[in-house]
């Protein structure tokens, strides 16, 4: 056979590999009983039940080495193939690893005489151990020795060299020896040589490489075919690529060769369709699959039921746990996970721990992946009380929490505010051997800048440092939102360039904006002027979107001069303002009264880009309504109306609103009955607008009548609309009418505010209806509902010691008796 020269990265000889050494290796000679076929034999049955130590296998070949019987090659490869095979135990955590270990002491210790010479059988062996740990490097190194040794190769040992040069990321190689060099090597590929290298293909991303290999084996249609497990491995690639189309081209393909489709098959395409949320096509091939006498298995059912659960088809999913108890399967901890992970994720931790707790019932132990799912379902929600409960119950089955559970626990904490528990949990999952990871750390940095403890916040980046966890981007943009809502932007600017040093990406200009616009709501528009400075000294460009959210600072401030300053800035580095700009601007110039100046931007508008739109037309038209300038308002609408401009149902709530706002209800009721005539839809906001218009002009019966019909129409009255209607109805002294809308509205699950329950207190006072006001003063709790200044002022002058009402103090709930000493 012609001597195959192969590409080596390493030296072709064996490198010695670490094993573990018997500690009390004997140094008599071998019992005269000791016999090595038996011995092999004995230790072999040991390996395949995952009971052979390693303490033991050595022990073994120290009796070996000291013995001058050969041992047959059949018995030593015997207990290798076992040892490559076994499973992962308590006794031998590693059986390749130990195969390699016991070869390489025979060979190192030069007691090559005690084992008849090892044959191809004995390398394919080891090369396959090498490849199990992940060390493709050393296997193909042993066949380097094979090559030397002149030892015949079989399919068997060259498949195993391709899946050693896969291993390695060299599957061109391993590419070319499978077409152009397996007669070099004394054999022919069989199907299961191409398939090694067609799931390396697609494992590197190159399905496309591995279609045009698997035709090129089609053609040439030697002693073996591609087979159904070759179609499923391409199929099964384009699919993780994305590449549906080519994956659905290939089955069809796979059939009319005459592949029969199998169980995996069916399973590849229903996921990639529940993936793409195709649900009906996704039952289609199911039901197709049982017609053509394929069973489906777990993995089939996980997937249709991780599919109709991820789109919250709740009944479907239910139905296929209930079509895959009857086809025999049994759900399994995989499928239990998938369907808790969709309830959680839909807002329904609830449901997911009734389905926790039924699966316990059943039999079904839960695994600390299934905690995870539950706990951070809670978290999410918000259930404080039944995380902790969850977590707890770990204990008493004996689940020991995981950095991850711990990671949980922590960042529901911080966010509750909690930091002194967060930080006893971090603490003590130290105590308990647990590493925090990036994770970990970065939940805490967050939680404390976000409560401003910024040196404490400091403190934990250092320790993650010190202990060699790298701070990842949502590390430093914590750190960095912190220092700079707070004022300290020369640490923030030190903490971006420690970012890019360490060649981790710069917060860009859409992180700053943010922060800006935080603080321009906050009413901290110089804060925000300094980030904007910061972002440009970071060498960072602001966007139109960064202009735009300093300008809209200082226009909600009323500083129109620094507002037109920033848009001058934003022209000066030649971005053009977008009709965004130009509406903030007109929307300032309306907040403070200079309506005028905000109608002299809107007419700069109609001629020259951008055009104004439906929001520039309703922000003049509020502007003018808010300044009593009803005719112009009027006036620009059918400016609207005629340059064909849309009109929104937010124009016609700033129009009706409007007239009613200027006392032209009559006006306002009149244009809702024509736009009602229209079939426009009006919003609860509209609705509540003209029932209060139709009690200021003394039409009750048609705001009772308008009342009615929002529930008549689908929707529902909110509190508002129980506001409007409450107040009007105690105006004008239907005080028994006022109540029984009270109850409705309790009954209906809307709470009351505390601007209702004031707006009642006051005016059953001005009523002189003491005891019925008391009755509602019992509801203020002085947190979802409290007195309002003028509540209390009214008070102070009705029940004070010269009072109107003074001698009637005793009828108020005692906690405001203290009234009667006021003066």
């Amino acid at each position: 056979m012609s001597r195959l020269r192969l590409r080596l990265r390493h030296s072709t000889s064996i490198a010695p590999v670490p094993h573990l050494r018997s500690s009390s290796i004997s140094t008599s000679p071998p019992s005269r009983s000791w016999y090595p076929h038996a011995a092999f034999a004995a230790a072999t049955e040991r390996a395949r039940a995952g009971a052979l130590t390693p303490e033991d296998a050595h022990h073994l070949f120290d009796k070996l080495l000291r013995q001058a019987t050969p041992v047959p090659a059949r018995s030593l490869n015997g207990l290798l193939t076992a040892l490559s095979r076994a499973p992962d135990t308590e006794s031998c955590r590693d059986g390749p690893a130990l195969a390699l270990a016991l070869f390489n002491r025979i060979r190192r210790e030069e007691a090559v005489s005690r084992v008849v010479s090892s044959t191809i059988f004995t390398y394919g062996i080891l090369m396959n151990c090498c490849c199990r740990t992940r060390r493709p490097e050393l296997g193909l190194a042993l066949f380097g020795r094979v090559l030397r040794m002149g030892l015949k190769t079989n399919v068997v040992v060259v498949s195993t060299v391709l899946k050693c040069l896969c291993g390695a990321k060299r599957t061109d190689e391993a590419v070319n020896i499978l077409l152009h060099r397996m007669s070099e090597l004394g054999c022919v590929a069989d199907a299961f040589s191409y398939n090694i290298v067609l799931k390396s293909l697609c494992d590197d991303s190159r399905s496309q490489r591995a279609l045009d290999l698997l035709q090129m084996w089609e053609k040439e249609r030697g002693v073996c075919s591609p087979n159904v497990v070759t179609y499923n491995t391409v199929i099964g690639g384009f699919f993780k690529e994305g590449e549906v189309s080519k994956a659905c081209n290939l089955f069809h393909e796979m059939v009319q060769q005459g592949v029969v489709p199998n169980v995996v098959t069916y399973s590849l395409i229903i996921d990639a369709l529940c993936k793409a949320r195709a649900m009906d096509n996704a039952e289609l091939f199911l039901r197709q699959m049982i017609d053509k006498g394929v069973r489906p298995n777990n993995v089939t059912y996980n997937v249709m039921i991780h599919g109709y659960s991820t789109l919250g088809q709740w009944k479907e999913a239910r139905k296929m746990f209930r079509e895959m108890t009857r086809q025999g399967l049994v759900p399994d901890i995989v499928t239990w996970t998938s369907y808790m992970a969709s309830l959680c994720k839909h807002g329904r931790t609830k449901e997911a721990a009734d389905f926790f707790v039924s699966m316990i019932a059943k039999g079904h132990k839960p695994d600390l992946v299934m905690y995870h799912v539950l706990l951070h379902g809670y978290a999410t929600e918000g259930c404080y009380a039944d995380m902790i409960n969850l977590f707890n119950s770990m204990a008493t089955k004996g689940i020991v929490p995981d950095r991850q559970v711990l990671n949980i626990l922590i960042d529901a904490h911080a966010k509750r505010g909690m930091m002194d528990e967060a930080m006893r949990i971090f603490t003590g999952m130290q105590g308990q051997g647990v590493c925090p990871d990036v994770w970990t750390y970065s939940t805490l940095i967050s939680a404390l800048c976000r409560m401003g403890r910024l040196a404490d916040a400091m403190d934990n980046f250092s320790q993650m440092i010190g202990k060699g966890v790298q701070p990842n981007t949502v590390v430093y943009h914590s750190l960095i939102q912190g220092f700079s809502i707070h004022g300290d932007l020369r640490k923030a600017k030190e903490l971006v360039y420690e970012m890019t040093n360490k060649g981790i990406p710069c917060p860009n200009i859409a992180f700053f904006t943010s922060i800006m616009d935080g603080l321009c709501k906050e009413g901290r528009v110089m804060d925000a002027h300094d980030i904007f400075n910061l972002v440009t000294d970071i060498g960072e460009k602001p966007n139109i979107i960064t202009f735009n959210t300093l300008i809209d600072g200082y226009c909600l401030i009323s500083d129109m001069e620094k507002a037109f300053g920033v848009l001058d800035s934003m022209v000066s580095a030649g971005i053009e303002a977008d009709v965004f700009t130009y509406n903030t601007l007109a929307a300032g110039y309306c907040r403070c009264g200079r309506i005028d100046d905000g109608l002299i931007l809107f007419r700069e508008m109609l001629h020259k880009k951008p055009k104004p739109t439906t929001i520039t037309y309703n922000i003049i038209m509020d502007g003018l309504f808010r300044a009593g300038r009803t005719f112009a308002a009027k006036k620009i609408f059918h400016e609207m109306t005629e340059r064909g401009v849309t009109v929104s149902i937010s124009t016609y709530s700033i129009i009706l609103g409007g007239l009613c706002r200027n006392n032209c209800s009559d006006e306002a009721i009149t244009l809702f009955q024509k736009l009602g005539a229209m079939n426009v839809k009006f919003d609860i906001k509209i609705l509540n607008t003209m029932i209060n218009a139709m009690f200021k002009v003394r039409r009750r019966e048609e705001a009772n009548g308008l009342f009615v019909a929002i529930s008549a129409s689908g929707m529902v009255p909110n509190a508002s609309t129980y506001n409007v209607m409450i107040g009007n109805l105690l105006k004008e002294g239907s005080v028994e009418e006022a109540e029984n809308m009270f109850s409705l509205m309790e009954k209906s699950g809307c709470a009351p505010d505390s601007r209702l329950i004031n707006n009642i207190i006051r005016i059953l006072l001005e009523n002189g209806d003491v005891v019925k006001a008391g009755k509602y003063m019992s509801k203020v709790d002085g947190r979802s509902i409290s007195l309002e200044a003028s509540t209390t002022s009214l008070l102070m002058c009705l029940f004070s010691s010269k009072g109107k009402y003074r001698q009637q103090i005793s009828l108020l709930p005692v906690n405001y008796h203290f009234f009667n000493g006021v003066s």
